[in-house]
């Protein structure tokens, strides 16, 4: 697995009044562990805006991404378990909890981390594993395979 985990961000209990702010959440992580540009957290909530729930990915996840740029300093993952869960207009997986903002320095590294991030999000349980994390280390380990 080439997700970078070991530098992933964690915030649980995070208080967000809708999706916006629960995507903003992750994207100010990702800008505060210095992954990527301010600019990046504009381009997570515009790419939902202008695409529709296309990152909520599973029962109560949504994984926030936009493309590869310039503002992309480094892979990154920023794991935000919201206090309430908000919608995000999923036909299905609403509402969501956890929020996994993403950023990636490559199209192609973009494409990986995207895959190896649903196969971790498609076993039994890891949702619910990491909505229940009280510590980063809980949240980052239930993401192993």
């Amino acid at each position: 697995m080439t997700l970078p985990l070991d530098r992933a961000t964690f915030s649980p209990g995070v208080r967000a009044a809708d999706w916006r702010a629960a995507v903003r959440a992750a994207g100010v992580d990702l800008v505060t562990a210095g992954a990527v540009g301010r600019a990046y957290v504009d381009e997570l909530v515009q790419q939902i805006e202008q695409s529709g729930p296309y990152c909520v990915v599973a029962p109560g996840v949504a994984v926030p991404h936009a493309r590869a740029s310039a503002v992309v300093r480094r892979d990154a993952l920023a794991i935000v378990v919201l206090e309430e869960p908000v919608v995000f207009g999923h036909p299905h997986h609403d509402p969501v909890r956890v929020v996994i903002g993403l950023a990636a320095t490559s199209a192609k590294r973009h494409l990986t981390m995207l895959a190896e991030l649903a196969n971790a999000l498609d076993a039994s349980g890891v949702a619910d594993r990491i909505a229940a994390a009280t510590a980063r280390d809980e949240a980052i380990e239930a993401l192993r395979p």
